[in-house]
């Protein structure tokens, strides 16, 4: 009957028929109508999406690229859900940052009945096959998601470990799932907060410490220890527990090349050459004028990933850099070296 309803529907096959009905009516593309819109705190807000049947899911700690389009332009991020692995409805809190487009855009203009792409899911920031039996999670700001994900799976799977949960924020205002940590700390799970704003008092004092690790695990040492938040954040824990799992959508600082190659760049499918200015090959499209579709523009999201025919290109990153003809590469964090040919 598929193939039947694609013949009878013309070229563009029915998905691009049953979404001038409803948006979210398709097979091939993965998609979620907004269902609640609310705001925890003034600097985040709670969307909570019923995703389509094209979605396939994710594991608890793992983003998802979503997209939105703003004016007139789609754009792609990265956010990790909160909601717990297997559950029908998708629930993401999404902070507002400086400079931040689909962030800022989203706390504002977010409303029931939007609808949001569902691009791809990634991540390794994952509970592994055999649980430890004392768990730490630690979390700064937005970054409660994910861990607040693998929480709620635990919860779900009825885990009989043990349990704490160290979360910081600027101030109680701006901590979000207050009360639902609060009845998990009533059900056994050892919850602490820290407020890093002068005057803020929380059950934890000043930033992460060796302290802290004290108080979330009495006399004993955690078996794993999993943190996502600001990269501060993320370091002062790993100096302390160097074998903690993290995760932190931070830009990466790029060895930026100290010049032009001076090779030329070749956008094969465009037909456009440009001489190599030094700049990430994202950069250097656009400022031709080609519009690539692109995300987070810091390696993670791998939304602008196109394949390039040849040349030699450097990782602005890692600085690994790749002779190979015939592979994909992330342009946002990618820079020529000499002449290259890219499918763009």
């Amino acid at each position: 009957m598929s193939a039947l309803a694609n013949l009878l529907t013309g070229p563009h096959g029915v998905d691009r028929y049953t979404e001038l009905v409803e948006p979210t009516w398709t097979r091939g593309d993965a998609r979620a109508k907004v269902v609640a819109v609310r705001r925890q705190t003034s600097r985040s807000v709670t969307l909570t999406l019923e995703p389509n049947t094209a979605f396939a899911g994710f594991r608890a700690g793992q983003h998802i690229n979503l997209s939105v389009e703003i004016n007139g332009r789609r754009r792609t991020r990265c956010y990790s859900p909160a909601s717990a692995q297997g559950a029908h409805r998708l629930e993401l809190t999404i902070g507002r940052h400086e400079g931040g487009l689909v962030s800022n855009y989203l706390c504002d203009h977010a409303y029931p009945g939007m609808v949001l792409g569902l691009d791809s899911v990634g991540g390794d920031f994952l509970l592994p096959e055999t649980l430890p039996q004392r768990i730490l999670f630690v979390s700064g700001g937005s970054g409660i998601t994910p861990v607040l994900s693998m929480l709620r799976t635990l919860r779900a799977q009825a885990f009989t470990g043990e349990i704490a949960f160290l979360h910081y924020a600027r101030g109680v205002d701006e901590a979000c799932y207050r009360a639902e940590l609060a009845d998990m700390a009533s059900a056994g799970v050892r919850v602490l907060h820290g407020y890093t704003r002068d005057g803020a008092e929380g059950d934890l004092d000043g930033h992460f410490g060796p302290a802290h690790l004290a108080a979330a695990f009495a006399g004993a040492q955690p078996d794993a220890v999993f943190v996502c938040g600001p990269q501060a954040l993320v370091e002062a824990v790993r100096e302390v527990r160097p074998d903690a799992l993290s995760e932190s959508f931070v830009p990466p600082v790029f060895a930026m090349p100290t010049g032009s190659t001076g090779g030329t760049v070749r956008f094969a499918n465009s037909n456009v050459e440009v001489t190599d200015d030094g700049q990430p090959l994202l950069a250097q499209a656009e400022a031709a004028g080609l519009t690539p579709e692109s995300g987070c523009r810091m390696g993670i999201c791998h939304t602008c990933t196109r394949f390039k025919t040849s040349g030699a290109v450097r990782n602005l990153i890692t600085g690994a850099i790749s002779t190979a003809d015939c592979e994909d590469i992330e342009i946002c964090v990618t820079a020529p070296v000499g002449d290259v040919v890219i499918d763009l």
